[in-house]
């Protein structure tokens, strides 16, 4: 008996579409630093204000990346953000983890090399 072929949701349609699929992936890694910063407010129970102020930022760009109309975030605002509420960012690959140093007062991060 020939299986019966399943047919495609709207969704899946649309994501063979390379333009559709294109603005999705940007859209939904928005989306998804969005939610991350919100959920890591939450957690910490701070403010707009107060996380922009412990990170060295405006008020505005946490806003504009709490709503996901922020279009594109420096990794030094990434990285303050994150040290502010007590996060690191790490790079992994394979065996080698490289952190993210933020060093207040500089204008520059600071790649550092951890051991695994």
């Amino acid at each position: 008996m020939p299986k019966v072929k399943k047919p495609l949701s709207t969704f899946e349609r649309e994501m063979r579409n390379t333009k559709f699929k294109k603005a999705f992936d940007k859209g939904y890694k928005e989306f998804l630093l969005s939610e991350l910063l919100i959920a890591i407010m939450d957690e910490d129970e701070i403010s707009v204000r107060a996380l922009a102020k412990e990170a060295g930022l405006s008020p505005t760009i946490i806003q504009k990346i709490r709503s996901g109309k922020q279009d594109d975030l420096k990794i030094s605002n990434f990285v303050s953000i994150a040290h502010a509420c007590g996060y690191k960012v790490i790079l992994e690959k394979n065996d080698d983890r490289f952190e993210i140093e933020d060093k207040k007062g500089s204008k520059k991060n600071i790649l550092n090399f951890v051991h695994a």
